[in-house]
């Protein structure tokens, strides 16, 4: 029998990732019904109340992070992706938190989708994972997130 957050070849999708469909699907709804003058504003707003929804550490993690991404690229728009808070440059999803807690992992990640500039030779990682969020590990998202919004 498998365990909650697992996949079953019966079942397809895990509870988890149905809930994240469905959230996404709410998503896509809303922003229809935003407008330009709106949608920053009601993005953040989405944002910071996902992460007030967060346990404790995933919520500590993900509020630091979130401080972190718009000083360093504040050009980024902050919604909600599936769920999670995410950040958008030109209406695309850039980069995204996923916590822990999510989909029952030992692990939150950062991740960054393929309009992110990380490209690196042949091979290069798209996620990370984040368990705390120490100097060493500031600097380097701040290299990433920087990295990313650089349009050449």
């Amino acid at each position: 029998m498998p365990t909650q957050g697992t996949r079953d070849e019966s079942e397809g999708f895990s509870a988890e990732e149905r809930a994240a469909m469905r959230e996404r699907a709410r998503e896509v709804r809303a922003a229809a019904r935003r407008t330009s003058a709106t949608s920053r504003a009601d993005g953040t707003a989405d944002v910071l109340a996902k992460i007030a929804e967060m346990p404790d550490a995933d919520r500590a993690l993900a509020e630091r992070l979130h401080a972190l991404i718009l000083e360093c690229a504040p050009q980024l728009e902050p919604r909600t992706w599936y769920g999670m808070p995410a950040y958008a440059l030109d209406g695309h999803v850039l980069c995204f938190f996923q916590a822990a807690a999510k989909f029952k992992a030992r692990y939150a990640t950062l991740g960054f989708s393929d309009q992110a500039r990380l490209d690196d030779g042949a091979l290069w990682p798209t996620s990370f994972a984040l368990r705390a969020l120490d100097p060493e590990t500031q600097a380097r998202v701040r290299e990433l997130v920087t990295r990313a919004v650089t349009r050449d």
